[in-house]
C-alpha cells in the first residue's frame, strides 16, 4: 500500500519538460510581438476608413487654383489648395478649401476675380527671393506681376523659369528698351532729371521711375485695376480687412479713392545670423503712421538705438494706384496723375513690410553692388539714406569681425529688456502671418515631394540647368 501511495502522488515536471514549456512561450512571444508592431506602424500609416486627410481631401482632377491662377498650366494635379495638417491645427479647422495661414479663408475659384491686382518690380535677385515674394502675394489676391530685370534675374536659368509662370511678364533691360524709356514723357521732366548721371541708388530710383511707367500701360493693357511697385524685400501685410487678403482690403477703398498708401515697418531682426527674412522674422518696427505722437516722440532715442533716423532706410511706405487715363510714377514709391491731384487715403492697419539688412551678406551685397569709394564725401553720390552710407563704408574698409561687430550694434535687437519694452510700447510689434504663410506652405510641399524639392532646387541653386518642374508651385 505504501508503494502504491507514493506512485499516486502528483509527480515534479522534469527539468526537460520546463525547457521545453519556456522555449515554447518565447517563440511564440517573439512571433506575436513583431506582428502587433507591424500592425500599430500600418494603423498609423493609414489615410483611409474614416480618418479624415485634408491633403487627400481633393483628388487631383478636383484641384483648385490660388486666386489669380486661373490660366494656370496646370488643368489637373499639383498644388492643391488644402490646408496643411500642422497648420490647421495651428490656425484652426476647416472643412472647405480655405486659406491655410488664415481662419476661415474662403478662396473664390471663378475666373473672374475683382480686384484684378498687378505688382511692378526692378530686380537683381535669384529665385530663391523671388519664387516666396512671388507666391505670398498670390495667395493674398494678386493676379499680374510685371518683372523688369538686370543681372541674375536676367539670367537664362532664372528667366526660363519666370516665364514659365501664369500671370509673370519678364521685361529685360534691353537697349530697345532703354531707347524706348528715353522718349518716354518723364524722361524730360524735372523732377526726375535730378536724378541722372548719378550712380548705385540714384540709378536704381530712376530706372524704377521708367519701368513704372511702362507698366502703367501694361496694367491697362492686361485689365488691372490696381497697380502697386514693391521691391522683392517687401512684403504687403492687408491688416485690418475681413479677410487676410489685399484684394478684399481693396474691395472695401470707396470708388472716388485713387490712391492707397501703405505705411511700411522696418524689420527688426534678432539674430546676425538671418538666412531667410520671411520665415525668421516676426519683430517688426512700426512706421510713425501707426502710432501715438507722444508714443512716438518719447520713445524715439531708444527706437533709434544711435543710428541717424527712426528706420534704417525709407519711411514713406508704398501705394496702390488705381488704373485710370493720366496716371504717372511719382518716385518708387507714389503715383500721381496728370490731369488731377490724385485723392488718396492712408490705411491705419495695413502695412508694407520691410526685410531691410535683414542678412549679414546684405552688407557686402550692397557694396558689391557700387563702385564708389568708401569715403564721407564720395557715397553721398550713390546713397541718397545716411545709413546706407554707413553700411557701405563699413563693408568697404572694416574686417569680417569689425563688419560684424557694427551690424550687431547697428541692425540686430539683441536686448531683449529693450525689446520687450518697446513691444509693449507699441514701437515694436509681432507680425506672423507671413511667417506662418511660408512655414504652411512649407510643409505641404513635403507632402507633395515632387513640389517640395523643385522648390527647394530653385531656392539652393539658381544656376542649375534644369528647372523644369519649379513651375509646379504654381
Amino acid at each position: 500500500m505504501a508503494g502504491l501511495h507514493t506512485s499516486l502522488r502528483p509527480q515534479p515536471p522534469s527539468s526537460a519538460a520546463n525547457n521545453h514549456f519556456f522555449i515554447v512561450k518565447l517563440l511564440l512571444l517573439l512571433t506575436i510581438l513583431p506582428l502587433s508592431l507591424s500592425l500599430f506602424a500600418f494603423f498609423l500609416q493609414w489615410r483611409g476608413g474614416g480618418v479624415d486627410d485634408p491633403i487627400s481631401r481633393w483628388s487631383p482632377d478636383e484641384s483648385h487654383k490660388f486666386p489669380g491662377m486661373d490660366s494656370s498650366p496646370l488643368s489637373t494635379g499639383g498644388y492643391s489648395s488644402s490646408h496643411s495638417f500642422d497648420c490647421s491645427m495651428l490656425l484652426g479647422h476647416s472643412n472647405t478649401a480655405s486659406f491655410p495661414y488664415y481662419r476661415d479663408r474662403k478662396f473664390k475659384f471663378d475666373s473672374d476675380l475683382k480686384p484684378k491686382i498687378c505688382i511692378t518690380t526692378s530686380t537683381s535677385a535669384g529665385l530663391e527671393q523671388i519664387l516666396p515674394w512671388m507666391f505670398y502675394h498670390k495667395v493674398i489676391g494678386v493676379s499680374t506681376f510685371f518683372l523688369f530685370v538686370e543681372g541674375k534675374a536676367a539670367s537664362p536659368a532664372v528667366s526660363k523659369v519666370l516665364e514659365s509662370i501664369s500671370g509673370v511678364k519678364v521685361i529685360y533691360r534691353t537697349r530697345e528698351l532703354e531707347e524706348q524709356q528715353a522718349k518716354s514723357r518723364i524722361w524730360n521732366e524735372t523732377w526726375l532729371s535730378s536724378f541722372f548721371y548719378k550712380p548705385c541708388n540714384y540709378e536704381l530710383f530712376v530706372k524704377q521711375s521708367l519701368n513704372m511707367e511702362i507698366a502703367i500701360v501694361m496694367a491697362r493693357d492686361a485689365g488691372a485695376e490696381w497697380i502697386i511697385h514693391l521691391d522683392t524685400d517687401e512684403l504687403l501685410h492687408p491688416a485690418g480687412a475681413r479677410e487676410y487678403s489685399l484684394r478684399q482690403l481693396l474691395i472695401d477703398v470707396p470708388g472716388n479713392v485713387d490712391m492707397v498708401i501703405f505705411p511700411n515697418y522696418e524689420s527688426s531682426i534678432e539674430r546676425d545670423d538671418i538666412k531667410e527674412p520671411f520665415t525668421e522674422i516676426s519683430m517688426f518696427k512700426k512706421n510713425y503712421d501707426h502710432l501715438m505722437k507722444d508714443t512716438y516722440f518719447g520713445m524715439y532715442k531708444e527706437a533709434t538705438r544711435g543710428n541717424p533716423n527712426y528706420f534704417l532706410t525709407y519711411g514713406n511706405g508704398k501705394s496702390a494706384a488705381r488704373v485710370q487715363d493720366h496716371l504717372r510714377p511719382n518716385g518708387a514709391h507714389r503715383w500721381h496723375n496728370y490731369m488731377k491731384t490724385p485723392n488718396e487715403i492712408k490705411l491705419e492697419e495695413a502695412a508694407v513690410l520691410h526685410y531691410t539688412y535683414s542678412k549679414f551678406s546684405d552688407l557686402t551685397s550692397r557694396r558689391d553692388r557700387c563702385g564708389c569709394k568708401p569715403t564721407k564725401e564720395d557715397v553721398k553720390r550713390c546713397f541718397m539714406l545716411e545709413f546706407d552710407r554707413s553700411a557701405f563704408i563699413i563693408a568697404s574698409t572694416a574686417t569680417e569681425e569689425e563688419m560684424l561687430n557694427w551690424y550687431r550694434e547697428h541692425v540686430v535687437w539683441t536686448d531683449r529688456t529693450l525689446n520687450l519694452k518697446l513691444l509693449r510700447k507699441g514701437i515694436l510689434a509681432r507680425i506672423y502671418a507671413p511667417m506662418v504663410s511660408f512655414t504652411c506652405t512649407q510643409q505641404f510641399g513635403r507632402k507633395r515631394s515632387s513640389i517640395y524639392q523643385a522648390f527647394h532646387l530653385a531656392r539652393v541653386s539658381d544656376h542649375h540647368p534644369r528647372f523644369e518642374g519649379v513651375w509646379r508651385i504654381w
